[in-house]
């Protein structure tokens, strides 16, 4: 299995993820990722992160999610979705997206860590 990719950079509105294309929210996980389009699954900031938005990174292998709540933590969570994560054994940490970032990079050496990451509010 090849390692989750390390996120370079992210400012506000902006991320870089290695051998991906900058953008502004994305999906990660083992061996790639794309960018995340809240619209796929009609995710808003509340009530948040949906399951369907999870499933793709479990479908890749992740094993532990880091879910970002953006810069301003906004971004909700919706229960559901913990308990989804929670139902699948799943380790799920959520946080603040700089310090999701930190986080994320800090498993992508050492686990099957997938990822959620909003770049704005």
């Amino acid at each position: 299995m090849a390692g989750s990719p390390r996120i370079t950079s992210v400012v506000w509105g902006t991320m870089e993820i290695e051998g991906l294309e900058p953008g502004k929210d994305f999906k990660l996980w083992p061996g790639g990722g794309r960018p995340w389009d809240w619209r796929e699954t009609g995710t808003q900031h509340s009530p948040g992160v949906q399951p369907a938005d999870v499933e793709e990174l479990l479908d890749n292998g992740a094993t532990v999610i880091v879910l970002s709540r953006g810069m301003e933590e906004r971004l909700e969570i919706d229960p559901a979705t913990l308990a989804f994560l929670r139902d699948r054994d799943v380790t799920v940490h959520e946080a603040e997206t700089t310090e999701a970032v930190r986080l994320y990079n800090e498993l992508a050496g050492t686990e099957a860590v997938g990822g959620l990451f909003h770049s704005t509010c």
